[in-house]
């Protein structure tokens, strides 16, 4: 019972901490989609003013970024690391792994793919895709330079499957939703559109798990070729005019000889 007269003594204030907002943030993304983690909502969600999230982060851009990091913090550097296995199998070992952690949280994917990804957990796993691609044998230069084309590949990939569905909330299983690509692409009329309808089948399988190696192993493939032209130029084989001219599969060998 309140005294007239005397100030009522407020209660502690919450304490929270940088986890517990970004728990709440990747809930709401997880449950409403890329819309649903706005600061009065992360708020509401730990049970505190608005203003106390701008304790800990100055923005919504902020805990974008540190969701961003969280996620990229949650990535298995150990199926990628080993060095002694193949580096093809080691990019295909990460790319499935970025796929399978950041389709988990879709709503957060377009969030954290639309700003930088500069934090210590991302500048940690270029780190260990630039050794990856140094032991495939590029220099430092082209090194950055694949890098930047597979993160590119990797992310773009994996934010169209997460655009592919118009719901908020976990992705359904992919076998339903290429099945529902399937259903929507049997559509295409025949007379307007003869190649996309003839197309229809492979179409439905763009957000597929087969799609998704067989795009990043015609890009391994050229970076391999890109590898066998400089070995063949420091060994003193063919000069580089008539390198470029060659198709990479002459400097190869033929498809057969190569991983699917």
């Amino acid at each position: 019972m309140s005294v007239p007269g005397v100030p009522r003594r407020r209660g502690p204030r919450r304490a929270l901490t940088d986890d517990e907002i970004l728990d709440a943030a990747l809930e709401l993304l997880d449950e409403g989609g890329p819309d649903a983690a706005s600061v009065r909502g992360i708020a509401a969600r730990v049970g505190v003013a608005p203003n106390a999230v701008y304790t800990y982060f100055p923005d919504k851009a902020a805990v974008i970024k540190g969701l961003a990091e969280r996620l990229l913090g949650g990535v298995d550097h150990d199926v990628f690391a080993d060095r002694e296995r193949p580096w093809r199998e080691r990019v295909e070992a990460l790319a499935l792994e970025l796929r399978a952690h950041l389709t988990a949280h879709p709503g957060a994917v377009p969030l954290m793919i639309g700003g930088p990804m500069d934090g210590p957990h991302a500048l940690a796993l270029n780190e260990r895709l630039l050794q990856l691609l140094a032991d495939a044998g590029l220099d430092a230069t082209e090194a950055a330079q694949a890098s930047y084309l597979l993160i590119v590949y990797v992310f773009g990939s994996i934010a169209l499957e997460v655009a592919d569905v118009h719901q908020a909330g976990p992705l359904p299983p992919e076998p339903e939703r290429v099945a529902a690509r399937r259903a929507a692409f049997a559509a295409i009329p025949t007379d307007g559109f003869p190649r996309s309808a003839e197309a229809a089948a492979s179409m439905a399988g763009y957000v597929s798990t087969e799609q998704y190696l067989w795009g990043l192993r015609r890009i391994l493939d050229g970076i391999a070729a890109r590898v066998a032209m400089a070995d063949v130029v420091t060994e003193g084989g063919a000069g580089p005019e008539e390198l470029q001219s060659a198709e990479p599969w002459d400097r190869l060998g033929p498809p057969g000889a190569r991983s699917a």
